[in-house]
């Protein structure tokens, strides 16, 4: 891969970040909701939650024990978040430029 693995991580920090953020905002978590959208009585709400569910369930799944604690300390859910994510960009980044250098060089 042509990216180095630093900016590779940092952007997919943003994007998770941002992921998270835009989709919480769209629709609109009622009563800390862990997959908000699932159960709304409005159509596009259900149908964007089903096409979001599998990529909140990789970004967010493991993380269940510290988001649905009531009262963690601020940074907490920010570094967990944080914490895992790197760990999935770093493999994430380790898989797809042994795959690019494969065909490279076939």
């Amino acid at each position: 891969m042509k990216i180095s693995r630093t900016k590779f991580v940092i952007i997919f920090l943003v994007s998770a970040f941002a992921f998270q953020i835009i989709f919480n905002l769209l629709l609109q978590p009622v009563n800390g909701d862990w997959f908000p959208g699932t159960g709304s009585p409005i159509a596009w709400k259900r149908t964007v939650a089903t096409i979001i569910y599998p990529v909140k369930v990789v970004l967010v799944g493991p993380l269940a024990p510290i988001l649905n604690d009531p009262d963690p300390a601020p940074p907490v859910r920010a570094l967990a978040c944080a914490l895992y994510w790197t760990v999935i960009a770093i493999v994430l980044h380790f898989i797809l430029s042994k795959i690019i250098f494969r065909k490279k060089h076939e």
